[in-house]
């Protein structure tokens, strides 16, 4: 990049710490999301609002889009007032939203066809990851625009890699949250197993964390659940769609992932029972 111009799409949980690790860095930030009034604290931090994603990509030389769901990516970038048809010729796309691999694929096509760099990176890490500028960044597309992306990059994530051609970074995602899908389960049924047992679950996680069983779900939202902590740092009803999204895969390929199904199951008998837009931890909820 040659100037310090972001469009930033999407001022949720993660956008919003994002923003800001952006807006500290002296970048400026042209921000849209579909309701103002939650993006007013980052207005009076200095971003700039705009009435459209189109209003923001074109006053910017690279543009993020941090959205809900691949409905939500296609809605930001197609039509008169999206992405796609107002960004400037050579600038910069990259949707961090976990979205479909073929989504990814088809806005690269659209974007190449207008001169425009387009690059998916999703991100792992949570509203901490954010916060503290340490996420994990899982990119597909071209190594040009890979390279010209890397300084924005490296100010909201430290582990950024390149993993193919577009749509590689959606894949890794599903990947990641294969993981921790099942990781999740084993959390969860060893606190309540620590607690039955009549063990102190925090001693207990003092000599697990640190062993073979060690993992950022058991460090970072081990603990919050025993403070009953359940807000979000990722919704429920988004870990859901992404595991939707990688069963769906999975099935074009002929995989099948027991695990990641008994997950999901577990996780929608939560959702159904109200708990949609607390955070992926609430999954002990299922023996409480």
């Amino acid at each position: 990049m040659t100037g310090k111009s972001i469009a930033f799409i999407g001022t949720g949980v993660m956008g919003k710490s994002m923003i800001i690790n952006l807006l500290n860095d002296g970048y400026e930030v042209n921000i849209y999301n579909r309701t103002k009034e939650k993006a007013e604290d980052l207005i009076e931090k200095g971003a700039f609002w705009c009435s459209t994603p189109g209003e923001a990509a074109s006053k910017s030389e690279l543009t993020i889009t941090m959205v809900g769901y691949p409905s939500d990516v296609k809605e930001v970038y197609y039509g008169k007032d999206g992405i796609l048809e107002n960004a400037a010729a050579e600038s910069i796309l990259i949707d961090m939203t976990t979205s479909t691999p073929t989504l990814a694929k088809e806005i690269y096509e659209e974007a190449k066809k207008r001169s425009l760099v387009s690059l998916d990176a999703p991100v792992s890490g949570g509203d901490i990851g954010a916060k503290n500028g340490t996420l994990t960044i899982m990119v597909g597309g071209d190594p040009e625009g890979f390279d010209r992306a890397m300084e924005v990059l490296s100010v909201v994530g430290q582990n950024i890699v390149l993993q193919g051609g577009a749509g590689s970074g959606q894949h890794t995602k599903m990947c990641n949250q294969i993981a921790i899908a099942t990781n999740m389960i084993g959390v969860c049924e060893a606190l309540v197993y620590a607690e039955k047992s009549g063990l102190d679950p925090n001693k207990v996680l003092e000599s697990i964390s640190f062993g073979a069983a060690g993992s950022w779900s058991l460090s970072n939202l081990a603990p919050r659940i025993l403070k009953e902590d359940f807000s979000p740092g990722f919704f429920i009803k988004h870990f859901i769609k992404d595991m939707g999204i990688a069963l769906d895969e999975a099935e074009k390929m002929n995989l099948d992932l027991p695990g990641l199904k008994m997950a999901k199951e577990m996780y929608d008998q939560l959702r159904n029972a109200g708990e949609e837009n607390s955070g992926t931890q609430a999954l002990y909820k299922y023996w409480a």
